[in-house]
């Protein structure tokens, strides 16, 4: 019998886990780290809080499995995308790593556009520079700290730094390329034009390759850090996204997934690479060698939830420390309390400035609407629907640009309340669907590492041996007809807000 690991950095923690050949999980454990936000609208960590976590998740794995580490056949890697981690000559941390939900390249963005070109950098790279990806952010670093740029030598993403100290090797894979808008992804490497116009040396950029080919193997050193035999593979894996969408089985047209994670992702595989002609949406490699995804993001969705959870449920925190229920479920039943469309309340889900359709680093969130009749009830559910607003904002540009769907699969934490997956078939008028997988990112990494080592023929073989449905949730007409109706006032609401947006902002800057 063959083990496969996944590991995931993602934003909260990192989570490592365990499947046999068959896909049965075996074991898994989760360790948390923190995010700093030293200004309005930054989002960093520390990478060496990265590296703690994987040695953590990683002996818990191997303790609570009983598997001997010499029994793994590969290890794949995943994560939290476009975090910019530099490092100097001698391969050390220059400062703590930008994260995606972070806001501050505003103007580097603008920078890049205009030297290279609109029309021109979208051929190269099929996306608009926006204020989440790392090209930006090396530039910010060349504005800002100029004596921390002067020091860099390299240039990874959050998983590649953690495959350098498991392999001590400098290497990354398409799918997180493509988010650094520094690959030409049509090609599916490098872009040395994007790179010459930007002033970036071409030696920053680690190596890129397939997400199944093997870059490397775990070292002496990292084996007497985890517990892990030396030697084992370690393949290229992927992005969070195109990990989670080979954990879903979105390997194939018509196949959609709605990812409820801190931010929520609507993804749907492509053959060929299409570029949205607005840059609303995001093309990228798929981790499917040769094919290509497109995608929207809703910056703060499972994260929006997290912060009415701590700012708000203070009291929902106490009952559920006493009765050992998730405040979260304490919170969604409060929500279905509430009549669907809340009685006119909205939520604008954009606590960390947004990314599809409109991206704005400057949106802010925030209650509309709110009148004497509204209590703590309707406030919980209206998180949900503006989450669900926001994700219906991505499926319409899908149909807009004539994606196929066939079948929706929600992924992620969220995923898990059947209350909030209603709420989501409901606006989208569609079924949705749930797998047998619940850590759908870690588990992509896993079975791409399954791939990369020969245990199974294909990616899309992975999926079709081990991903099933278990259940679905048919949208209520009745409900559809009110969230329709309700809808376009929801997308009015940004564009009536954006000039309070814009002065928020510029007063938050001086």
């Amino acid at each position: 019998m063959a083990y496969l690991m996944g590991i995931d950095v993602g934003t909260t923690g990192t989570k490592t886990l365990l499947i046999d050949e068959t896909g049965t999980l075996v074991a898994s454990a989760v360790d948390e780290y923190p995010m700093y936000t030293p200004r309005p609208q930054w989002a960093e960590q520390e990478p060496e809080d990265w590296w703690q976590a994987t040695i953590a998740s990683v002996r818990q794995v191997l303790k609570s499995s009983g598997i001997a580490a010499d029994e793994i056949s590969g290890i794949g890697l995943t994560g939290q995308m476009h975090g910019m981690v530099l490092l100097d000559a001698d391969g050390e941390v220059l400062r703590p790593c930008i994260l995606w939900n972070d806001q501050r390249t505003a103007a580097q963005c603008e920078w890049i556009m205009n030297v290279v070109g609109r029309e021109r950098f979208l051929d190269l790279t099929l996306n608009p520079a926006l204020p989440g990806f790392t090209a930006p952010k090396i530039i910010w670093t060349r504005d800002q700290e100029p004596d921390v740029y002067a020091k860099a030598a390299k240039v990874l993403l959050p998983k590649d730094y953690i495959r350098y100290r498991l392999t001590g090797l400098y290497a990354t894979e398409v799918s997180d390329a493509s988010g650094t808008v520094l690959l030409d992804v049509s090609r599916r490497q490098w872009s040395q034009e994007v790179l010459d116009e930007l002033g970036i040396p071409m030696e920053w950029m680690p190596e890129c390759v397939e997400s199944i080919e093997q870059t490397g193997s775990i070292s002496q050193t990292a084996a007497e850090a985890t517990g892990l035999a030396a030697g084992t593979p370690v393949v290229g894996g992927g992005g969070d996204q195109a990990a989670s969408a080979v954990g879903t089985g979105v390997v194939e047209p018509g196949l959609v997934s709605v990812t409820l994670g801190t931010s929520g992702v609507v993804f749907a595989y492509t053959d060929e690479p299409s570029r949205d002609p607005l840059g609303r949406l995001h093309t990228f490699c798929h981790a499917v060698p040769n094919k290509w995804h497109v995608m929207g993001v809703t910056l703060s969705a499972g994260g929006s939830f997290r912060w009415f959870r701590d700012a708000l449920g203070q009291a929902e925190g106490t009952i559920a420390r006493l009765t050992g229920v998730d405040p979260y479920v304490i919170l969604t039943a409060e929500a279905e309390q509430a009549p669907v469309g809340c009685e006119g309340l909205y939520f604008m889900p954009y606590l960390t400035g947004e990314r599809t359709p409109y991206a704005d680093p400057n949106a802010r969130g925030s209650f509309v609407g709110l009148t004497v009749r509204h209590d703590k009830r309707h406030m919980v559910r209206a998180v949900l629907e503006g989450v669900a607003y926001s994700l219906r904002d991505c499926i319409e540009l899908f149909r807009d640009l004539d994606v196929p769907i066939q079948q929706v699969r929600a992924v992620g934490g969220g995923a898990r309340s059947a209350a909030w997956r209603l709420i989501l078939a409901d606006i989208f008028g569609t079924e949705l669907v749930t797998i047998n997988v619940t850590d759908s990112t870690a588990y992509g990494g896993a079975l791409l590492a399954g791939v990369g080592t020969g245990v199974y023929d294909s990616v899309p073989e992975a999926c079709a041996q081990t991903i099933h449905i278990v259940d679905r949730t048919e949208p209520i007409a009745e409900h559809v007809k009110t969230y329709d109706e309700a809808y376009p006032v929801y997308q009015s609401l940004y564009h009536a807000l954006k000039p309070a947006y814009d002065a928020i902002a510029e007063r938050d800057a001086d």
